[in-house]
């Protein structure tokens, strides 16, 4: 796809779903991640989407949805980042954000990092490690916001995830249609974990084909500091979950 067919439909999805207009650069560099992405997804498995139209809209601009509820200058965790989802599009349409991506899987990483490298991203980075390591947490530290997309159900993201959030910062969780049950299963863990939960925004996630798709972004303030057991071994969780 050319970059001028590109442009118009990422202008449209990104009208469609409310977001703040791309400058040209950036709708550059999207243009860029999207052809590398589908290039590369031809002989290495990173995402079961194979088309522009749905790349533009179910991984960039779902991405995107998130970057209102992120402060200027924030330092922000994408953990279980994939292969770049949401933090390249954040790198890409807020420069002014410190992003550090976290993955245990390798394949993903060296295509986050190689993709950051082609679009000169100078404000990620790419980490392969589990959230649950206590040397991944030291090497790490705290931060002002983590997000997630599609990692894990929120009882677990959530003892992933508070770990990693500096107190006074917020804990974002990008969730589908299930969202609302999951955070009703999710109270005990949420709080035992220093967490308090400030909204639950549901939204439409517009595609353009003009259907829709159900979102639900959890904002999840850090109150209190998490009790220093956990994050336990993930297996741990999955065997008794908060």
């Amino acid at each position: 796809m050319e970059l001028r067919e590109f442009q118009e439909l990422m202008r449209d999805a990104v009208r469609k779903n409310g977001l703040s207009p791309l400058s040209e650069p950036a709708e550059e560099a999207f243009w860029a991640f999207a052809m590398h992405l589908l290039r590369v997804n031809e002989h290495v498995n990173l995402t079961a989407i194979r088309n522009v139209p749905d790349v533009i809209t179910k991984h960039f601009v779902d991405s995107l949805l998130v970057s209102a509820y992120l402060p200027e200058g924030a330092r922000v965790l994408d953990l279980g980042c994939g292969p770049g989802f949401p933090s390249l599009p954040l790198a890409i349409a807020r420069p002014d954000l410190r992003i550090v991506a976290l993955d245990s899987t390798d394949k993903k990483i060296r295509f986050l990092f190689d993709t950051a490298t082609l679009l000169h991203l100078p404000n990620i980075e790419a980490v392969t490690g589990r959230a649950e390591d206590a040397a991944v947490r030291r090497r790490l530290g705290a931060f002002d916001a983590v997000v997630s997309r599609a990692v894990a159900r929120l009882n677990l993201l959530s003892e992933l995830c508070l770990p990693y959030v500096r107190e006074g910062g917020h804990f974002l969780a990008m969730k589908g249609a299930k969202g609302e049950e999951e955070l009703q299963e999710s109270a005990n863990a949420i709080g035992l974990l220093g967490g308090r939960v400030l909204s639950a925004d549901e939204k439409l996630l517009v595609l353009l084909d003009g259907s829709s798709e159900p979102r639900v972004l959890i904002d999840v303030q850090k109150v209190k500091k998490t009790p220093p057991q956990y994050p336990r071994a993930y297996a741990a969780m999955l065997k008794k979950p908060l």
